[in-house]
């Protein structure tokens, strides 16, 4: 992998809770647990084990992560904050919080970065 653009936002990914358990054995494939911690730019959020979050969760973060990096406010869908959301993973099992944090680079689609030589 050759990384050659420098992302405009930074996200940390947090477990916050687990709903219906106080464990994950059984009940969490991905083995969450609260306290953990997954950081990304673009690429698939990855803890400090270098462990992936779980794929399903990622389905749903996408469009948010999506949202801000268009200039989306995150309090539009829910969000207490512009950049930064609670949710639930899909099986109803793991509460997330996510926050981005903007970074100074330029967008990747209205930077010029291209155009310079």
């Amino acid at each position: 992998m050759k990384k050659w653009y420098a992302e405009e936002y930074e996200w940390n990914i947090e477990v916050t809770g687990l709903l219906r358990a106080d464990h994950t054995e059984r009940y969490c494939r991905n083995g969450e647990e609260v306290g953990d911690v997954y950081t990304c730019t673009y690429g698939c959020p990855v803890n400090s084990q270098g462990y992936g979050i779980c794929s399903k969760t990622m389905m749903l973060m996408v469009p948010i992560m999506e949202a801000v990096r268009s200039g989306g406010d995150l309090q539009n869908i829910g969000g207490d904050g512009k950049y930064s959301k609670d949710l639930v993973c899909p099986d109803g099992c793991v509460m997330f919080r996510m926050t981005a944090k903007k970074l100074g680079n330029e967008n990747f689609f209205t930077g010029d970065f291209f155009d310079r030589s």
